[in-house]
């Protein structure tokens, strides 16, 4: 009897699924990522164990293997017509990426900015939504997270979600949007109070809070540009 392990006895550490969710992609070795993707071996030889032989047989590079055919691939024990298109796709996939530009990240660094980003989503909302803005230092937006979709008048913000994306998406600056679909611009006690919450917060996560800005259809309120932040 063998008596290797499956990778579903491995330690937790060891396994490839949970290691690229614990430990992130750059953790796992090209036979590991390729393990995920086919997510089984044979009897007695693991995932891994399988794809770290394929890889031997291509000289442990990617190029090599990608230039395989599914006839080739289906030579080894284990590997059927499915797991060597899975292969292969992948390999075209990276192929692909290394061709293609990073995307451009708008860099909204001022209230303007975060208008005419921010505007063409919420210029046709017949209710409130409230929007999080996450950047980096240079001011470039990671992502863009609606936070609240309420009423006419007003929403619901619940300060830690706006703290919980801002630490989970690694981002150093903030700015946060609502609209009014009232058309009016002035500011409400309650947006000057949530306003000030979130500054509260951000100071304490040392997090820099940008700007909160209201918007219609046509103009904006900064309270960053009235100098109220």
């Amino acid at each position: 009897m063998d008596s290797r392990l499956t990778i579903a006895h491995w330690s937790p550490d060891d396994q490839p699924r949970e290691k690229l969710r614990d430990k992130g992609s750059d953790a796992l070795s090209n036979a590991e990522l390729l393990a995920i993707l086919v997510g089984s071996g044979t009897p007695g030889v693991s995932a891994v164990e399988l794809m770290q032989q394929i890889l031997s047989d291509c000289r442990n590079n990617l190029n090599t293997l990608g230039k395989m055919s599914i006839h080739d691939l289906m030579r080894y024990k284990g590997v059927g017509e499915a797991k060597a298109i899975t292969i292969l796709a992948a390999c075209e996939l990276g192929k692909r990426r290394q061709g293609e530009s990073p995307e451009e990240r708008p860099e909204l660094g001022t209230a303007t900015r975060i208008y005419n980003h921010m505007h063409p989503v919420m210029q046709d909302l017949d209710v409130e939504e409230f929007w999080l803005l996450l950047m980096n230092q240079s001011h470039r937006l990671i992502k863009k997270v609606r936070i609240a979709h309420g009423g006419i008048s007003e929403v619901s913000v619940d300060i830690r979600i706006i703290i919980r994306e801002a630490v989970v998406a690694n981002a150093t600056i903030i700015a946060v949007c609502h609209n009014h679909p009232s058309g009016s611009i002035r500011p409400s006690r309650q947006d000057d109070a949530l306003t000030e919450s979130i500054r509260k917060a951000c100071q304490l996560m040392r997090i820099h809070f940008m700007d909160h800005v209201i918007i219609t259809d046509g103009l904006y309120f900064s309270y960053h540009e009235e100098g109220r932040i």
